[in-house]
């Protein structure tokens, strides 16, 4: 063998990753997102039919939006341009348009303009595309992860279809790598790779339904083994676990994923599901959020959704935020979850967040009346004279320490906003309230 001859053996690698070399070709190739392209589906109409206009297409990552963009341009035979929202600002949108102007004067085309990551955007380089898109000098395909009422500004909004993309189901990430494997052209065939239909469960588990991630994960499993005297490749499930070092769990701690989670999270507590409760915990850590989020919601779940019910989960969510604050991670995370299980298996009342609403509703409703001359202190000879404190009783002084006074100003008179459920703790105090509230009743009622 020449000095200067490649080994046989050993194939040169694509210059570009698997993920990119294996984008779909065709719609037939699309895998995916049948509810918009599949027979008879609104988008594939349109593709179809030629009729495309601007769109905001909104997904998880891997989810195909970068692939769906390149196949309408090669379907209607558009110029199509890519934007980074990122790299990019009004100068470079501005260069882009007359681009598309000059393409358009010259033979007739029309321009696709792909703008990925669109929510990165601020508000004046999304009005920068308002005119353009609306004289039709572009078909916008904007791409995005974050929901775009959030995120994209009104009159672009109106301007363009939103179309939701899915995770990749299982049989469709399972079939994405079949082909990756045996592609001799474009995917691994040359490597003589062989994976195992468990392992490639493993790739699909790990990858989330993202497909780029499932294709990154296969490609650097089959480059991490080596090839046998055979020249195949064994690709073993430790080799899967090592290229996949994690799940790549879908979360942006300032988009609505965030909210997702955290209102998953919320909803099984309140629900007493402490499995499920545990389940969303343990994500939202692993995905990257703060710890000292997390113990702060659950302190606020605390008296919001449990409150009187059990008052010992207010102590022991407050306890856990101090427990972490102290141990850090990993170890500080167990007493979060010790609290979200305490939480989930608590009795629940909500009592105490609505009587706190309702005061404030009055607060704001009703005039600030003065405080009642009988409860003010008199620590002065001409506070005294002018009655404050005057007609005051002590409980204190009274059999059971039940007095019969008015304490709300004279708007509020009668007014109740506690009202105590019959879980929990708050069974024994509804009783104990009803009896002192008969007993004024009562009392008022002799007088």
């Amino acid at each position: 063998m020449d000095l200067f001859e490649a080994p046989e053996s050993v194939p040169s690698p694509a210059p570009a990753p698997l993920a990119d070399r294996m984008r779909p070709r065709s719609l037939e190739e699309f895998l995916g997102q049948a509810h918009l392209l599949g027979p008879g589906k609104i988008l594939r109409k349109a593709i179809e039919s030629g009729e495309l206009h601007s769109m905001i297409l909104w997904g998880p990552p891997g989810s195909g939006k970068t692939s769906l963009a390149l196949l309408l341009a090669q379907v209607s035979g558009a110029h199509f341009v890519t934007f980074s929202a990122v790299l990019s600002g009004v100068k470079e949108i501005r260069q882009v348009i007359a681009e598309a102007e000059a393409v358009r004067a010259r033979t007739g085309r029309r321009t696709i303009l792909f703008v990925d990551e669109i929510h990165r955007f601020n508000k004046a380089q999304q009005d920068a595309f308002l005119p353009h898109v609306e004289k039709g000098t572009i078909t916008l395909v904007g791409a995005t992860t974050e929901n775009p009422s959030f995120e994209v500004i009104a009159p672009l909004l109106s301007r363009c279809r939103v179309y939701v993309l899915e995770h990749l189901g299982e049989d469709d990430l399972l079939t994405l790598l079949r082909r990756g494997l045996t592609d001799a052209e474009s995917g691994l065939g040359a490597f003589k790779a062989e994976v195992g239909e468990d392992a490639l469960r493993s790739i699909v588990r790990a990858a989330n339904g993202d497909a780029r991630s499932a294709l990154n994960i296969l490609e650097l499993a089959v480059m991490l083994t080596g090839a046998a005297p055979d020249g195949r490749r064994h690709v073993t499930e430790g080799a899967i676990r090592e290229a996949a070092q994690r799940k790549a769990l879908l979360y942006d701690k300032a988009g609505e994923e965030h909210y997702n989670l955290i209102s998953a999270l919320h909803k099984s507590l309140r629900d007493s599901d402490p499995d499920a409760s545990l389940y969303w915990l343990a994500r939202m850590l692993e995905s990257g959020e703060d710890p000292l989020y997390l113990a702060r919601r659950l302190v606020r779940f605390a008296s919001e959704d449990v409150g009187n019910a059990d008052p010992l989960a207010l102590q022991l969510t407050l306890a856990a935020k101090d427990a972490y604050h102290f141990l850090g991670s990993p170890e500080g995370e167990l007493a979060l979850a010790q609290a979200a299980l305490y939480l989930a298996c608590a009795p629940k009342s909500n009592a105490v967040y609505l009587a706190f609403a309702d005061a404030q509703k009055d607060v704001n409703a009703k005039p600030a009346e003065p405080v009642p001359l009988h409860l003010r202190n008199a620590p002065t000879g001409l506070m005294a004279h002018l009655g404050y404190g005057k007609g005051y009783q002590y409980a204190h002084d009274a059999p059971e320490a039940l007095v019969d006074q008015e304490h709300l100003p004279e708007a509020l008179k009668g007014r109740t906003y506690y009202r105590p459920t019959d879980r929990g703790l708050e069974a024994e105090i509804a009783q104990r309230l009803a009896r002192w509230r008969n007993w004024r009743q009562a009392h008022r009622g002799a007088q």
